[in-house]
């Protein structure tokens, strides 16, 4: 079914269906990092991202594309079960619009995630840990353009490292990603890289600084235009409301890619710890 709508479509469709699959990694407004939560207590992180591209990375540089936006809101929810054991669940929605002449709009459910995160080490200064999670995607209409991307389960087993560390009396950390996400329905699967640096600058405002960096192993079928890689660049700030609330507001760049559209956006967020 799906080679048939490929070489039913014309080329510019074959065009936005691959580059609408190869954002579909947008970074969530909250982060975790590798740092796992003491036993009972726990922590939701909730956010909006809004994105849109008029461009895109043919990989001789950038080519213009019909209109593609995307709202997504989303939720990570993490509770300690054990010291070492952190359950994760994060449900999300999200709506895709894709301009003329593709003319294809999505509402509804975006993928939902749950697993668990599990340190293997931690000292004051260091952590290291597993994660592993599984992804249910919310929608299966692989007939509708704006649905490429968002229709396989996948899995994503990943290791983090952690750092805290001070510089002139000024707190801050940083945080690295290694991660393997397995794709099905013919999907490529992907090497994911993702860094966050995080400084403390006064004592209510933590900026942070993160990187999201996306492969694919393969080019998968056929109408995903090759194999692609997209890098993003997301700059935010957390302000602490009360000991306990957070508020967090920012922005986001693709700043390199192939085969991936060139999409800039916004995020806020709101952080609650229990």
């Amino acid at each position: 079914m799906r080679r048939r709508l490929a070489r039913g479509v014309g080329s510019v469709l074959k065009r936005c269906a691959a580059l609408a699959f190869a954002v579909m990694s947008v970074p969530s407004v909250a982060w975790a990092g590798a740092w796992t939560l003491p036993e009972g207590t726990g922590q939701w992180l909730a956010g909006f991202t809004a994105t849109t591209s008029t461009m895109y990375f043919t990989g001789a540089g950038l080519a213009p594309t019909p209109r593609y936006t995307k709202e997504e809101a989303q939720a990570l929810i993490e509770y300690g079960l054990t010291d070492r054991l952190t359950a994760i669940f994060i449900p999300g929605l999200q709506n895709i619009d894709i301009a003329a002449p593709t003319s294809a709009e999505r509402a509804g459910l975006n993928y939902t995630e749950f697993g668990a995160r599990y340190g293997f080490y931690e000292s004051a200064d260091w952590v290291v840990s597993g994660q592993g999670t599984l992804r249910v995607p919310g929608t299966t209409d692989v007939s509708n353009p704006a649905a490429i991307g968002y229709t396989d389960f996948e899995s994503d087993v990943r290791l983090l490292v952690g750092h805290n560390f001070k510089i002139n009396d000024v707190p801050g950390f940083f945080d690295v990603e290694a991660a393997e996400r397995a794709r099905t329905e013919g999907y490529p699967s992907e090497f994911h890289f993702d860094a966050t640096l995080g400084v403390r600058v006064l004592p209510k405002w933590l900026l942070l600084v993160q990187s999201f960096n996306v492969m694919s192993e393969g080019s998968g079928l056929s109408y995903f235009g090759g194999s692609y890689e997209y890098y993003k660049l997301q700059l935010s700030a957390l302000y602490t409301v009360m000991p306990t609330w957070q508020v967090q507001f920012g922005g986001v760049s693709t700043y390199a890619g192939r085969n991936a559209l060139q999409e800039n956006g916004f995020i806020v967020g709101l952080w609650h710890q229990f």
